[in-house]
């Protein structure tokens, strides 16, 4: 409350002295209330994600030692474009001089722009895929687990079970470790030990996160663009789990078409329901969408409509043993608080 209140009277005397011409949006000063908390906790490295694209996104005012581009998929293509070079170009913004940039696998046309940006600028392109050796093992004891060892120059891990379930996890290890080596090139004290702590412990609520409720096996998923919900319908295929009861909700930016595609397969039944926030689509319209769908993917899929989450959740977990819900973080948040 006192960063917040710190935020505020600073981004009320700008205005007053006309330093700003417009207040700040909410998530400027999220950002801002975030730089102030590392101040005061004295945090020695932080890692900073980016909200939206990358070039005009509140976060971009810093000058980082290291970049990371993880990937480059669709998604927000009214504000960063509809090509994946135009995607590219936006995230490539967090580009400064002189510094390594880390990518994960990444297209060969949006790799273009990302090389260029990089040339340009003087930065240096480290992709993971060549730094990083990296084998896949056995799924550690746990359905959906995965084991595996990486090796970069003098740095080796091996046998290391990932704190973070799903396959696309191989591809997002390796480039966090690639990107640890080089940040104890440019001079952080991490050692092996260190990158091993990371990867084993690392906690993401609301991905491929389950939880026991009322008798179902609920499986949480914050998906909301079409390249998650291939990674989640990836993951229930790994897992064994078919016929799932599916509860979604998403926004109306969203290609749901996509994202509905890619889950309805592995669905016995969906329950569509109207996420919080004003953007939202509403359960009905979703429900018509879906019905749409269904017959080219799973055309035995019964489709409802509840519009309250609560209550979709509550009717999915009496019908079915395993239960998914996806395709918004503003849907997944307040389910996570029901069902914890």
């Amino acid at each position: 409350e006192d960063a917040a209140l710190t935020v505020q009277e600073t981004v009320e005397r700008l205005v007053a002295e006309g330093t700003l011409s417009a207040l700040p949006t909410f998530f400027e000063c999220a950002t801002a209330m975030a730089f102030e908390l590392f101040r005061r906790a004295s945090v020695e490295l932080a890692v900073i994600e980016v909200g939206l694209g990358g070039r005009l996104d509140a976060t971009n005012v810093i000058s980082p030692m290291a970049a990371v581009i993880t990937s480059i998929d669709f998604d927000h293509q009214d504000l960063l474009g509809g090509t994946l070079e135009s995607i590219a170009r936006e995230k490539a913004g967090v580009i400064k001089p002189g510094i390594p940039v880390v990518i994960g696998p990444v297209a060969p046309g949006p790799r273009a722009v990302i090389e260029a940006t990089c040339r340009e600028r003087g930065a240096t392109l480290v992709p993971a895929s060549e730094r990083v050796r990296v084998t896949a093992g056995p799924d550690g004891g746990e359905i959906g687990a995965t084991t595996v060892s990486l090796a970069a120059g003098a740095h080796r891990l091996t046998a290391v079970p990932l704190a973070l379930r799903g396959r696309h996890q191989i591809d997002n290890a390796s480039v966090a470790f690639c990107l640890m080596t080089e940040l104890v090139r440019l001079g952080v004290p991490l050692d092996d030990a260190a990158m091993r702590a990371g990867l084993t412990t690392a906690r993401w609520p609301g991905r491929l996160e389950r939880i026991r409720w009322r008798g179902a096996d609920v499986l949480l998923d914050a998906a909301h663009n079409p390249a998650g919900a291939r990674a989640l319908a990836d993951y229930l295929r790994d897992i064994g789990w078919r016929d799932v009861t599916l509860v979604v909700g998403a926004m109306r930016d969203k290609d749901l078409g996509g994202m509905l595609t890619a889950l309805l397969p592995s669905c016995a039944r969906v329950v569509c329901t109207t996420a919080p926030g004003p953007r939202a689509l509403d359960a009905a319209a979703l429900a018509a969408l879906a019905s749409e769908i269904a017959p080219a993917t799973r055309a035995d899929v019964v489709v409802t409509a509840i519009a309250d989450p609560a209550a979709a959740m509550t009717d999915a977990c009496r019908a079915g043993a395993r239960v998914v819900a996806a395709g918004s973080i503003f849907l997944i948040g307040p389910l996570r608080g029901i069902l914890r």
